[in-house]
């Protein structure tokens, strides 16, 4: 599957119990902040859950995690009427709403909320794209730029980030009929000296019947490795601080181990409404972490170029 079919339109506009979300980390270059984008569907089919209070079908997410302060989230929600999307499975991919929208190497957006302007014209483009899971009618997870680079410009209450590039990160594009019970993810970005750059990303869940889903991508030197027999050794998820080790056989049988790590205050939680509309459950998520890799003499670091996210109970 290439980038461009990874993010393709899945939902049908008579769904009635769907989420499907295409989101963005970009992490600045200058490692000053990161900014997290999603454009969310909510049960098309049934115009989403509590109008008014979050629960609109349509809706641009806009979360600015500035270093060393505390994050903050920008909601705008629309109704389904005013979506203008692909067709599901039609390419080339586009989703509008009002002044936001995003396309296969390109979003965009101009939020007032709260009191605050938030807009944003991004161009991006990637070496490597990645499916962590996919069953089908059940769920996806999929990274069509999981080595993501970004340019263009953000504005936040008319301070202006720019820049060519701007920053890194990935771009992805998750759905499901619900969310899972709960669930890990990271993803980290280590750029190299030659505009190149590697990436790990990892996805535990739930499954049915106690069972567990496990995997991570190594992507390093231009090749992609999904890591066998993946172990967890460590994970806190709390208030101030959310760890996760782990460690998974690579290509050559050596053994990769990775850390991630955000720390407050730019740990982030926000409240997601279930599919059935019957609630809410916590995610939490540390956009502007810290990971390392190890894998035989290889070690690679970064301070501001990850992301961790735990949701659920």
């Amino acid at each position: 599957m290439n980038c461009r079919e990874m993010n393709a339109v899945y939902s049908l506009r008579r769904m009635k119990r769907r989420y499907e979300v295409w989101f963005l980390r970009c992490g600045l270059a200058d490692g000053s902040g990161a900014w997290w984008i999603r454009y969310l569907l909510m049960n098309l089919g049934r115009e989403g859950c509590r109008q008014g209070d979050g629960g609109e079908p349509v809706q641009v997410w806009a979360t600015w995690f500035p270093r060393e302060e505390k994050p903050r989230t920008f909601i705008a929600g629309f109704p389904a009427t005013a979506l203008e999307i692909s067709s599901r499975k039609q390419l080339p991919f586009y989703w509008r709403v009002a002044e936001n929208g995003i396309e296969e190497d390109a979003c965009w957006g101009d939020l007032q909320v709260e009191g605050c302007t938030i807009s944003w014209k991004l161009r991006n483009w990637s070496d490597f794209g990645t499916v962590l899971s996919d069953k089908g009618w059940i769920g996806f997870s999929k990274s069509p730029h999981s080595s993501a680079r970004f340019s263009g410009e953000i504005a936040l209450n008319g301070k202006i980030f720019r820049g060519e590039p701007l920053g890194y990160g990935v771009q992805g594009h998750n759905c499901g009929y619900r969310h899972r019970t709960f669930w890990r993810w990271m993803h980290a970005y280590f750029p190299d000296s030659r505009g190149g750059a590697s990436t790990l990303e990892a996805l535990v869940y739930d499954l049915p019947w106690g069972m567990v889903y496990r995997t991570a991508v190594w992507w390093h030197g231009g090749e992609a490795t999904v890591l066998r027999r993946l172990r967890e050794k460590e994970i806190l998820r709390g208030p101030d601080r959310l760890q996760w080790a782990f460690e998974g056989v690579g290509r050559d049988r050596s053994v990769v181990e990775a850390r991630v790590e955000g720390r407050s205050p730019g740990i982030h939680e926000v409240r997601y409404l279930k599919t059935d509309c019957s609630g809410t459950f916590p995610v939490s998520n540390a956009s502007l972490a810290r990971a390392t890799v190890r894998w035989g003499d290889g070690f690679l670091e970064t301070t501001t170029g990850a992301v961790v996210e735990m949701g659920g109970a």
